[in-house]
């Protein structure tokens, strides 16, 4: 991958803490140069890692949290409130403990949502919530994305040779994921990329070797981290076990 900005931090928690830190000044810069912010979430023990470490901060305060719009990459799912669910994982370790404007906390649907057991028209009506927020085209701005990296190099919920049910939308179900549970809805790769900024963010020797070759240039067929890059920026931010074959990859 070219033009990527690759950032290693000794372990797990010194990460989290810079990525929070890293995210608070990303937020109050997209609000000084646009009057909000849009923040797009995943899940994983390392984001949540970071989303503590940002509730921890004392700067954290210096965000009008009231105007950030919250979204997320993907989901498992699930019935509201499962603690499998990202969402739950996040408004765990910080959505509850910041003054949100509820109205902007865009969760995907769940399995006992308006559209029932149905992962299809669940992720048509975030479609539609994504572009009824963004006003005059198909979605918002999405000033940083963030992603973790899985041992296959799958981001979201894009697993390598797995399809996608609506591949030309910009979200789409996923169905028998080699991921548990099997059920899951997901931004596209497309939708992703649109992002100003896209974070990955990844940690432990299990993931270095799939780091190592989305950094190497891989086809994204193969490899979707290989295939995720930000507008103005493309940020991997590691710890030194999941950084451990970068420089053999390139």
């Amino acid at each position: 991958m070219t033009g990527a900005t690759v950032v290693t931090h000794d372990d797990r928690e010194v990460l989290a803490h810079a990525v929070a830190a890293r995210l608070i000044v990303k937020l109050i810069d997209a609000q000084a140069a646009h009057g909000e912010a849009s923040v797009v979430l995943t899940g994983g023990r390392v984001a949540a890692a970071v989303y503590r470490a940002v509730a921890e901060l004392p700067a954290r305060d210096a965000v009008d949290w009231s105007r950030v719009d919250v979204w997320w990459g993907d989901e498992r799912f699930l019935p509201a409130g499962d603690p499998d669910r990202n969402e739950t994982q996040a408004r765990a370790a910080l959505l509850d403990a910041v003054p949100l404007d509820p109205a902007r906390v865009h969760p995907m649907p769940a399995a006992d949502g308006p559209d029932g057991p149905d992962p299809t028209a669940a992720a048509a009506r975030y479609a539609a919530e994504l572009a009824r927020t963004a006003g005059s085209g198909p979605l918002p701005r999405f000033d940083v994305l963030m992603l973790g990296v899985g041992e296959d190099g799958h981001v979201a919920s894009v697993f390598p040779d797995h399809p996608i049910d609506q591949p030309g939308q910009p979200v789409s179900a996923v169905r028998d994921s080699p991921k548990p549970p099997p059920v899951r809805i997901t931004l596209t790769l497309p939708t992703i990329n649109t992002a100003e900024e896209v974070w990955l963010v990844a940690t432990g020797a299990d993931k270095a070797p799939a780091v190592g070759v989305a950094l190497a240039g891989t086809g994204p067929a193969r490899l979707p981290a290989a295939a995720v890059r930000g507008v103005t920026r493309t940020l991997w931010a590691l710890d030194r076990a999941a950084a451990a074959e970068v420089g053999a990859a390139r």
